[in-house]
């Protein structure tokens, strides 16, 4: 009975509200447009916000109301979670505007909005690379910000997010051994390169454990004259892991692989 009551005290709020929208959408006036924008999305209405925006900033282009416009425009797609849209809006706002008013929350919501649109590792991460990209560049012209924190930690989560996709594609070829071809070499190739891109990322012993157990399956897997020179390299890169690792989780697997390898060599 409440909830019947509030929906008839509510309904002609609802009306009007609908009928003043289908006025707005019919008005060739740009400031009537513009100004209930502004009070659509100051009242959540975000998507009604962005389809009246998108038919004003045109007119609105080089008048003292269009930075506002378009910096508008894209808050009401970011805050309707359609990040792409957004970011599309907030790089044209700060190429268009590079020192205005919105400029420094323009550059750091397009780099979030491609952070919060960021997929899973095993997906494809074009968004987690634009991202890095645009908080960078944030960081870059607004050090002093009160937002460096925040895409600080986001541009770190991210770079952990590209390498546990680099960790994935190593893992991979790994597992797949020798079918098709040397495919524990571009283990190591992919494992390497990772590490060089990113020298502090937390999966650096994975990494370097993948490395060292490629290594000996190629080893023991060679031809009988490149044996005894590849189980050298297994064993030299048995030392710098467990110097770099003392206390590995991987220690036994490390020291079993190093124990059979030495009876592949000669002193």
């Amino acid at each position: 009975m409440y909830k019947k009551l509030l929906f008839l005290l509510l309904l002609p709020l609802l009306l009007t509200s609908c009928s003043e929208y289908t006025k707005v959408l019919k008005s060739k006036d740009v400031d009537y447009k513009f100004e209930y924008a502004k009070r659509a999305y100051n009242e959540r209405k975000y998507l009604q916000a962005a389809t009246v925006l998108n038919e004003v900033i045109t007119p609105l282009r080089g008048g003292p109301k269009g930075e506002e416009a378009l910096f508008l425009l894209g808050m009401s797609y970011y805050e309707n979670k359609d990040y792409l849209n957004s970011g599309v809006y907030f790089k044209t706002y700060y190429n268009r505007y590079p020192k205005g008013k919105y400029a420094e929350l323009a550059r750091f919501y397009t780099g979030y909005g491609y952070y919060l649109s960021s997929p899973d590792a095993q997906l494809d991460q074009t968004n987690t690379q634009k991202a890095i990209e645009e908080l960078q560049g944030f960081l870059d012209y607004f050090p002093r910000s009160d937002k460096v924190t925040i895409a600080q930690n986001a541009i770190f989560e991210m770079q952990d997010k590209l390498t546990l996709k680099e960790l994935q594609n190593a893992q991979l070829y790994y597992n797949l051994g020798n079918f098709l071809g040397n495919n524990y070499q571009s283990a190591i190739i992919t494992a390497q390169n990772a590490l060089r891109n990113f020298p502090y990322s937390k999966y650096r012993e994975d990494f370097e454990m993948l490395i060292l157990k490629s290594k000996f399956q190629e080893a023991n897997q060679s031809v009988p004259e490149k044996k005894e020179e590849r189980f050298r390299d297994v064993i030299d890169e048995y030392y710098s892991f467990i110097n770099n690792y003392p206390n590995s989780k991987n220690t036994k697997e490390a020291e079993n692989i190093y124990k059979i390898s030495r009876r592949h060599v000669n002193e």
